[in-house]
């Protein structure tokens, strides 16, 4: 893996149970100013490999990036699981439960 893929797999893993982050900080966070697309790709490539998180993170202005056919009910329950409370079009109070 690259050292920029492992930093974002790094920043992933390191978002606690109830709490949400978005692409551009975990860019941000890996070391990659412009690189929210970057972890888009990780997360669609090694979130089942490498047991990521991936429902932890959202866009940056609350919402869940996936449509009702490609997993936002998915996402929304195991983020109600966790105990972050999602709204029916599946936005999430980043002010709440942000990282």
């Amino acid at each position: 893996m690259l050292p920029s893929t492992l930093a974002i797999v790094k920043a992933i893993r390191s978002i606690p149970r109830g709490k949400v982050s978005c692409y551009r900080d975990i860019a941000l966070a890996a070391g990659l100013p412009n690189g929210a697309r970057q972890v888009v790709r990780a997360l669609h490539s090694l979130s089942e490999r490498e047991k990521l998180p991936w429902h932890r993170v959202i866009r940056a202005d609350g919402s869940i990036a996936l449509d009702s056919s490609r997993g936002l009910e998915l996402q929304a329950a195991l983020l109600r699981s966790e105990g972050v409370e999602v709204s029916k079009g599946g936005r999430v109070d980043m002010g709440k439960y942000g990282v």
